[in-house]
This record gives structure tokens, sequence and C-alpha cells, in this order.
């Protein structure tokens, strides 16, 4: 009974989530989450974490503790020339620890270019999730054209097989003749054909956004229609009043900012090579000895033999401390850390040289996005235009050819003319509204249909 039971929720988990339809912001929610390049980014930005929080426990005093242990056996001759067996043991053990006292601020500066660099790799993850934001809202926006084509293609086909009903009871009749069919039939399969491919061209959308998203079964997914306005507007923005914003906005012009103070910071660490570095230490050690042969410590005085202590009393009685300062002064390394010091500020040139960059590219894809928002909210009020014409001209081709006084012929090419012309107003208009959507993000809107 459990085991059918589990099957029953396993197999309603699965139905429902081959049900679940997918809004836009539920797929960029998703992507940003699991996409392995957001994930590579992430893992990048924890590896700076760790590397803060070692520069910023360099501050702390170093502890080690040695533990020596010597036996050696054989002769070996005295300065008399007499010779003697010389087995022994011996054992040392000790603890010390070491500071940094003065290295003319090197530790503090690390830290502070490390924090630096936290931030820039945390500027780079949300240049990431960006760029894939915006290749799913043009995705699931052309998934939403080849739909609307696919209607209009539907449309088509059903004109179509009006057409050859009408033209296949004529033909019987002998009122009009075989060849009227013929067309007819040809036109029919033309539109089958039209809506078969607008099918094929919604599904590769599909599949492609399925792929960005990275899910497994992408056989099941689908997303949910968003009724977009038949009528849209102009640009309100131009591109001089999101240029200042998206400089200020975009992460990667934070990042390429924070670079460059992470290079000034590098150039402060490689000059404190100039400068002494000054370390104290204290340590504290005691030894045992013991001679295998004589178990003899020496003699007294009197000449008398002392015998060896045992361990516990030795390590008492040759207990010891010890306190230590010491400096390192830098005299002449040939040259080496002035050199460090000029490749550290040709650093800073090439970050700040990087930072242009970055507002270069921005600049141009801002003016690109007004300039494709402009082009194609033209081409969208020509291409409503011509749709206009288009039925129009095919109204009149209709009502000639109900009368007779044109040929099918002529029908089909006005048919042909209009969805050509429907297609067009779709694709300007779902253009246009990428372009438009894009001028936004760049203006610091979020994504949004």
């Amino acid at each position: 009974m459990k085991k059918s039971a589990v099957f029953f929720l396993s197999l309603l988990s699965a139905f429902v989530f081959s049900q679940k339809v997918w809004t836009l912001q539920e797929c960029v929610n998703y992507a940003v989450e699991n996409n392995l390049q957001v994930i590579q980014n992430t893992y990048n930005k924890k590896l700076q974490d760790n590397s803060l929080q070692i520069a910023k426990r360099q501050y702390l005093p170093g502890v080690s503790g040695t533990i020596n242990s010597n036996a050696s056996f054989g002769q070996g001759r005295d300065i008399f020339g007499n010779t003697n067996r010389n087995d022994n043991f011996n054992n040392n053990t000790s603890v010390g620890a070491d500071i940094l006292i003065y290295n003319n601020g090197r530790l503090e500066k690390n830290i502070r270019k490390t924090e630096f660099d936290v931030e820039a790799s945390k500027f780079d993850i949300e240049k990431i999730k960006n760029d894939i934001s915006l290749q799913i809202a043009q995705q699931y926006l052309s998934i939403l054209l080849n739909r609307e084509i696919t209607k209009i293609s539907e449309s088509a086909l059903d004109n179509a097989d009006k057409l050859y009903k009408r033209a296949k009871i004529t033909t019987e009749v002998g009122t009009t003749p075989q060849t009227i069919l013929a067309e007819a039939e040809a036109a029919l399969a033309r539109e089958k054909q039209n809506i078969k491919t607008a099918q094929i061209n919604t599904e590769r959308s599909l599949f492609a956004l399925a792929m960005l998203l990275q899910l497994p079964d992408y056989k099941n997914f689908d997303i949910q229609n968003v009724n977009i306005q038949s009528e849209i507007e102009a640009p309100l923005f131009s591109a001089d009043q999101i240029i200042e914003k998206a400089f200020e906005n975009q992460p990667q012009i934070k990042s390429a900012e924070v670079r460059i103070k992470s290079a000034e910071a590098q150039t402060e660490i490689t000059e404190t090579a100039f400068w002494p570095t000054v370390t104290a230490s204290a340590g504290i050690g005691t030894s045992y000895f013991n001679s295998l042969v004589t178990n003899y410590a020496g003699r007294d005085i009197n000449g008398n033999p002392i015998k060896e202590s045992g361990f516990f009393k030795q390590y008492k009685d040759n207990f010891g401390q010890q306190l230590g300062l010491s400096a390192n002064i830098p005299i002449f390394n040939k040259g080496i850390t002035r050199l460090n010091v000029e490749q550290s500020k040709i650093n800073e040139d090439i970050a700040k040289n990087a930072l242009l960059q970055q507002k270069q590219q921005v600049l141009q894809n801002v003016q690109q996005a007004q300039f494709d928002a402009e082009s194609n909210y033209q081409a969208y009020l020509a291409a409503s235009q011509a749709v206009k014409s288009a039925k129009l001209a095919l109204d009149f081709a209709e009502k000639s050819y109900n009368a007779g006084k044109t040929t099918i012929y002529d029908l089909n090419i006005a048919r042909n003319n209009y969805a050509n012309a429907q297609g067009s107003v779709e694709q300007s208009k779902f253009n246009y509204l990428f372009s438009l959507k894009l001028l936004n993000f760049y203006a610091g809107i979020p994504l949004s249909l």
C-alpha cells in the first residue's frame, strides 16, 4: 500500500511539473540560480572571500611546536685518541610564536586590496546574470512571435480550406475548370506547409529557451502566453538620457572601477618591499639526553660519576624560554622591487583602460538599442500601413473573384501578400519590443512583459 502511494505521488508530481507553464520572471529566476556559468563565478567569489579571511588572519601570531627525537649508535674516538662506544638518545621539545610588528602597513593594504577583489567578483556575477536575463527575454519574445505567426498561418489555412471546398463544388458542377480546383488544392497545401513551418519554429524557440535554462526535460517545457498590445508607442527615452544611468548601474562598469582601486592597492603593497620588516618571536623548550652505554651524565668535581636524571626530571631541569626581535632591512635586491612597482603601475593603467573599454561598450550598446528601437518602430509603422493596404487589396480580390472578374491565382497572390504583411507587422513589433526592453534595462528598469 505504501509503495503504491509513493508511486502515485511521484507520478502526480511529474504530471504537475510537465503541466507547468513558465512566466518570463520564472525563467529568469531559474536561470540565474541554476546556470552553470553563474555557479562557476559564485565559486570564484567564494575563493575571493576565503582569500579575504586569510588576509585578515595575517595579523594573528603564528604558533608552532616541534618534537625531535634522535638515537645514534657506533664507536668514535675522543680528542685523546681513545675509542669508545657512542650510543645515546636525545629528545628536544619546543613551542614558538612569532608576530609581525612592522611592515609599513602591508597587511592592512593587502586586506583592502582583497576586499576590492571580492567586490569586483560580486559585480562579475551580476554581469553574467544580466546577460543571461537578456538572452532569456529575447528567446521568450521569439516564442511569442512564432506563436503569432502560427495564428496568422492558421487563419490563412482556414481561408485556403474554404476556397478549396468552394472550388471543389464549383468544379464538380462544371461552373469552373479543373485548373481552379488544382490551384486551390496547391494553395491549401502551401498553407499547410506554412503552418507546419511556423509550428516547428515555435518548437525550436521553446527548445532553445529550455537549453538556456538547462532543463533536462525540454519536451514538456512551455511558457505562458502574454497579450502583447496591438498598438505600440514610440520610445520614451533617448540614448543621452540612458547613458549616464547605465554608467552608474551596469555591473561591468562598477567591476572595472573597483579593479582600478585593486590595482592601486597592489602598487601600495609592492612599495612596502622598500621598507624594513620587524618581527617579534617567543618560545619555550626543554630536552632530554640519555647515554645508552653508561647511563652517566659525567663526573663531579671529585671525579665521581653523575647518574643521568630521569626523563621528566630532565624536562623540568632543562626547561628554558626565549624572546627575540628581528628586523629584515632591504639593502639591494638587483632593483627588482622598483621594477615590480613599475609593473604594478602599468597594471593600474591597464585597469583604467579596461574601464574606458567597458564604458565604450556600454555606450555603443545603448546607442545600438536606441537605433534599433527607432528603426524597428519605423518599420512597424510602415508594416502596419502595408498590412492595411494588403487587406484592402485582398478584399477587392475576393469580391472580384466572387464576381468572376479575376482568377484564383490573383486571389492567392493577394492572400499571400496579406499574410506576409501580417508577419512583417508581428516581426517588427517584437523586434521593437525587445529593443525597448533593452533600453529600459540600461535605464535601470527590470525586465518584464
